[in-house]
């Protein structure tokens, strides 16, 4: 997009924003140069009169769970009275996903408006060969969006790492570390140690972080980074912990139950059966961590009680997390994009769907750990249709997903599964269609832009519930 060009509507702001480096859609992310800093992005909010400094933020970080955990603080912080703002990333099927405030995510005016406020300070910075990422102008109209909107609260998700992500610019009240396992390795390193540490990278000097990692190399890692910092942790399965009570069907989709406690020196106490509508022991993890969060705020004086609490957790929604969108075919949605999340999807349909056929759609970036995500997925469907993501540098071709399933086949002897390719993502789900049998469900999986894709067409059919 040329200098200068007026912005007048969301088009125009569309197409200025998606003219930044967007490294969410590039084949190579140079996550240790220079073009990863966290000074550009104090100079771009430096120019907005660092709309972030007043805002209360709750950081999240985490290779997986971090979205559904964020959703879940959010919605909790809503259910007890609080405004809050809730930055996530990617979006699905619109920008304005990114920039949620009390449940309701900004409109298209309030985009132009604020990319209209950003644009000459971005284009100055240009002038200087400081060229502000689409990441990194995201999340300075998120600080502003939320500063203007006098939120009690902004929970702010991590984009990718933490140590360099734009967001680690913000002073939290809270940090939050989900989850480590092996994702984006190319950038944050080929250990879990490794990962760990940028993850940790969060952590603020004295400010609280409540952890939801087990391993135990990670969590030294992250240990060590919060001794150096004096910050005080609170660890899953030391501090607090939960019971998961399992997973279900009903016509309302994929639910879960989990009781929760924590130490006696805790604000909140022990729950009993408190329902998430995201289903699986992962997710349970995920909400106790959010409930932990809302334990710490208690501590800090802030207004938070066990009733709006349980029905945060429970109203909370993060699409394409194993999500329901269909009865018939039963269709679920999930942006499982590493081993560690299709691990979790598989224990869910084992849970939940027990010796019911299925029909895998799946397609994968080149940058994943493919080979291990078939491994899990395979097993547990008679069918499967690869495809690719159209429009995306990093999609993986259909013939070398051919490939790895065929490999796949041969080193698991047993594995008796039907496979079909499609050239795109509308042609993978009509195939789909066809070969399901009347009591087999679809899902997708393997890639968050595939999930982007064929939510809105899953979404389409006429059935007795749509979401």
């Amino acid at each position: 997009m040329p200098t200068g060009t007026k912005i007048t509507d969301r088009q125009s702001a569309i197409d200025f924003l998606f003219s930044r480096i967007n490294y969410e859609q590039t084949s190579k992310i140079p996550y240790r140069s220079a073009e990863f800093q966290l000074d550009r992005m104090r100079q771009l909010l430096d120019k907005l009169g660092n709309p972030h400094k007043g805002l209360r933020v709750i950081h999240v970080a985490g290779t997986k769970g971090k979205g559904s955990c964020s959703a879940m603080i959010s919605a909790s912080l809503q259910a007890n009275g609080h405004r809050a703002g809730l930055y996530s990333s990617p979006h699905l099927e619109k920008l304005e996903e990114r920039f949620d405030v009390a449940g309701r995510p900004c409109t298209s005016d309030e985009l132009v408006d604020l990319i209209q406020t950003v644009q000459p300070l971005v284009e100055e910075m240009d002038s200087c060969d400081q060229r502000p990422t689409f990441f990194e102008v995201t999340t300075a109209l998120a600080f502003l969006h939320f500063a203007q909107e006098k939120v009690d609260f902004a929970v702010m998700e991590v984009g990718l790492g933490g140590r360099l992500d734009s967001t680690n610019v913000c002073e939290p009240v809270v940090t939050v570390i989900t989850s480590i396992s092996f994702d984006h390795m190319q950038e944050l390193g080929n250990t879990l140690p490794e990962i760990a540490i940028e993850k940790a990278g969060t952590i603020k000097p004295g400010i609280p972080v409540v952890i939801g990692v087990t391993e135990e190399e990670s969590l030294a890692a992250i240990r060590r980074v919060a001794l150096e910092n004096k910050a005080p942790t609170f660890e899953i399965g030391r501090d607090f912990g939960f019971e998961y009570l399992g997973a279900s069907l009903d016509e309302a989709g994929l639910a879960a139950e989990f009781n929760y406690w924590e130490k006696e020196t805790g604000a909140l106490g022990s729950f009993e059966k408190i329902r998430t509508s995201m289903a699986g022991k992962h997710q349970a993890s995920n909400a106790a961590v959010a409930v932990q969060t809302m334990s710490q705020l208690k501590l800090m004086g802030f207004r938070m009680d066990n009733t709006g609490i349980r029905e945060g957790v429970s109203k909370a929604r993060c699409v394409a997390r194993i999500e329901v969108m269909n009865q018939r075919p039963l269709a679920i949605v999930d942006s499982a994009h590493n081993p560690a999340s299709t691990r979790a999807l598989v224990d869910v349909i084992n849970e939940a769907l027990p010796g019911r056929g299925g029909v895998l759609v799946f397609a994968a970036n080149r940058d994943k750990d493919v080979p291990n995500m078939l491994r899990d997925l395979l097993p547990t469907f008679s069918k499967c249709v690869l495809t690719t993501i159209e429009n995306n540098p990093r999609g993986m071709s259909v013939e070398r997903l051919a490939e790895d399933v065929s490999a796949i086949q041969r080193e698991i002897g047993d594995l008796n599964i039907d496979v079909f390719t499609a050239k795109n993502a509308a042609a993978a789900w009509e195939k789909a269609k066809q070969i399901a049998r009347d009591d087999d469900f679809v899902c997708v999986a393997g890639s968050f832009f595939l999930a982007a894709e064929l939510r809105a067409l899953v979404g389409q059919i006429e059935s007795p519930r749509q979401t």
